[in-house]
């Protein structure tokens, strides 16, 4: 079993990585969603032109954009939570900021994830991230460089071993 655990800080950088690459995505697929709500609200307010508004339109206002940030927060963890989790059960066993500094996540026997153990290992960020970061913080100071998720869901994030010259 590869016992050549990544600790915090190689991890972080394979998180910039996946950040920049989920931004774009997210950005490619929200742009013309978010667009199109803006417009059909900004259409439907009788009070754009006006200086003193009612109430209830500045609360039809406040709604639909609110509505439009939820829509988008849950757009981009659905993208965040699908990318990770298919990368992570895949051959290459890693997102594509893992992969290109040589990690790869496994479950504890170093055998590769199956789709739904990498899927519970990304819910569980949600926790490692409610407390504060801590949960993420952990892999600096764990035996086995595990963060809470990785823990929660029995896997390990190690360096991809050497393959022989063929």
């Amino acid at each position: 079993m590869n016992t050549n655990y990544t600790g915090f800080w190689l991890r972080f950088v394979a998180a910039i990585i996946d950040g920049l690459i989920l931004g774009v995505v997210n950005w490619v697929i929200l742009a013309p969603i978010l667009a199109a709500i803006g417009f059909s609200a900004a259409g439907g307010f009788p009070f754009s032109g006006l200086t003193n508004p009612d109430q209830l339109d500045v609360a039809a206002l406040v709604a639909s954009l609110t509505a439009m940030f939820g829509v988008a927060w849950l757009v981009q963890k659905i993208v965040d939570l699908l990318y990770h989790s298919l990368l992570e059960s895949s051959k290459f066993q890693g997102s594509f900021g893992k992969v290109a500094l040589g990690i790869i996540v496994t479950d504890t026997n170093g055998n590769k994830l199956d789709f739904t153990k990498a899927l519970v290992r990304n819910v569980c960020k949600f926790i490692s991230s409610a407390i504060l970061l801590i949960g993420y913080i952990m892999a600096g100071f764990t035996e086995k460089k595990q963060a809470l998720h990785d823990i929660i869901a029995g896997t390990l994030v190690v360096m991809k071993p050497k393959t022989p010259a063929a």
